[in-house]
This record gives structure tokens, sequence and C-alpha cells, in this order.
């Protein structure tokens, strides 16, 4: 066959290849998506509150408003008490100090006295849940000095400090173990036994297992003793500052009552109410992180 007889066949042209674009949401749309769900989402949890406070707050100053009532109205507390509420960080001379300084200082002997609480309560909650003799031993102690009031104790720790300021973390470290240890020992007897067993096939030592098993079986217990270990702790610094003296939010509640400055008293209680519960939730915040949402929030 020649080449001449060959026919070629026509070359198709090359069709364009087509490009799927994929529409997505403008990042503006999405933006104002999140924005107005966030929005929403706060307004359904802040609206019951507002209202709630808008009630009880409408109360107060009807029932405060006459004349003859021994507590003033809310309008009244605004009104006396203005400076102290504007100036928190107002610094004088000894006792003479701004709110936030009082309450700075009640803090700083809460952390100790709480500090010295969880370490403590946590070791002896270990021990105990772990150890049944232990348990025999030392439970039935805990359990008759926990029901010991803490300002019980302020005598006491006077007597063997010999000064105010430790006294009072004494108080503290006194009032928040109790809690801590119980929780924590529960916590501990509450450990699966499957969890025991996979410690002895991976023949893991004493360190490895409290470490690897124990603690973050036993965490949500052992968080749920330092909630209720930090609530205590407040409690207690306040009421054991109105009879050490010195600068402390306790003290400036005392002080003001002896001077007969009852507003001065609703403010510092407002004070240590939203002290009290951010202390609360950062204990529950830690707790969550930690036990990765299992502990109760």
């Amino acid at each position: 066959m020649s080449v001449t007889n060959l026919k070629l066949k026509p070359q198709a042209a090359p069709q364009p290849s087509a490009q799927v674009i994929a529409l997505g949401h403008p990042a503006g749309l999405r933006t104002d998506s999140r924005l107005a769900r966030l929005a929403a989402q706060t307004v359904t949890n802040l609206l019951p509150l507002i209202v709630t406070l808008t009630l009880i707050i409408l109360a107060w100053q009807l029932v405060c408003s006459s004349p003859d009532s021994s507590l003033p109205a809310p309008s009244r507390v605004l009104e006396e008490s203005w400076e102290l509420i504007v100036h928190p960080f107002y610094t004088g001379q000894g006792v003479d100090q701004g709110l936030f300084w009082h309450v700075f200082a009640s803090l700083q002997r809460v952390a100790l006295g709480y500090a010295m609480a969880a370490a403590v309560g946590v070791a002896l909650g270990t021990l105990v849940g772990q150890s049944a003799l232990a348990m025999r031993g030392l439970d039935p102690i805990f359990q008759v000095l926990r029901t010991v009031p803490p300002l019980a104790w302020l005598p006491l720790s006077l007597a063997a400090f010999q000064d105010g300021n430790p006294s009072a973390i004494f108080v503290i470290f006194i009032t928040a173990i109790w809690p801590i240890i119980i929780n924590t020992a529960v916590g501990i007897r509450n450990i699966p036994q499957d969890y025991r067993n996979v410690a002895k096939v991976l023949r893991l030592n004493g360190f490895e297992y409290f470490h690897k098993i124990m603690l973050p079986a036993a965490a949500p217990y052992i968080f749920t003793g330092l909630r209720i270990g930090i609530g205590l702790s407040w409690l207690a610094i306040v009421a054991a500052e109105m009879l050490i003296g010195g600068v402390g939010i306790g003290f400036f509640i005392w002080d003001a009552w002896n001077s007969s400055l009852i507003s001065d008293i609703i403010v510092a209680l407002i004070y240590v109410g939203i002290v009290g519960f951010l202390l609360d939730r950062i204990i529950a915040l830690i707790g969550r992180a930690v036990t990765r949402g299992t502990a109760n929030a």
C-alpha cells in the first residue's frame, strides 16, 4: 500500500476544559451570622437575669423608701456611698483604703490558706481513699473536726501564732480542707476496678499509677471538693477579718457597722458576692479543662 492511498482523518479541535468554581458564602455574611447567633444567645441568657434584678431592685426601693425604714433604699445607697463606689482604688492611711484594696488583702489570705488546704487535702484524701487502714484510723477524726465552726478555731490560732494574719490564713486552711479530703477520698474509692486491672497489666509503678490512673479518674470528685472549699474559704475569711482587724473586706464591713454606715455595708456585700461567684467559676472552669468536661460546672 502506497503512502498516497492513505487518507488522513481530520483531527477534532481541542475542547476547552470546564472549570468548576465553588461559590461560597461571602466572609461578611458568615461573620454577620455568627454575630447574630452570639447576640441572640447573649440576650437569651442575660434577659432573665436583668428582669429578675430589676424586679428585686424595684421591690427593694418600694419597701425601703419609707422614712421609717431602717435599711436604705437603692437610691439612698447610691447617694450615700457614691464616693466609695466610684473610687475603689483609693489609697489612704492605715485601714482607710478603697474597696479594691480590702478585697485584694482578703484574696491574698484566701490564696495562701486555700492553696495549702488543696495540697494537704488531696494528699490526705488520696491516703484515706487508697488505704482501708488509713480510712479506719483517720476518717472518724475528720468527720468530728469538720463539724467544728470555722471561727471556733480563731482563738486557738491566735494563741498559737500571736498574730492576726497567719491566724486568719489558718482559719481558711482548716475550713477548706475537709470537703477536699472527703471528696478526694470518695473519688479514689470509686475508681473502676478495670482501671486497676489495666495498671497491673501494664505494671505501673506507684507514681505512674497515681499520675495516669488515680488522679484522672478521681479528678471530677476532687474538683467538686475544691469548689466547695473555695466557697467556704471566702465565707470564713470575711468572718475572721471582722475579729482580727486590719485591711480586709471583713474588717471593712465591721468598721462600717461601728460607724453606722449601712449603705457602705451593702456595697461591700455586693463586692463579696461578686468575688465569691468569680472564685467559684474560676475553679469550675479549671476543673472542666482538666477533666475535659466531666466535672460539674
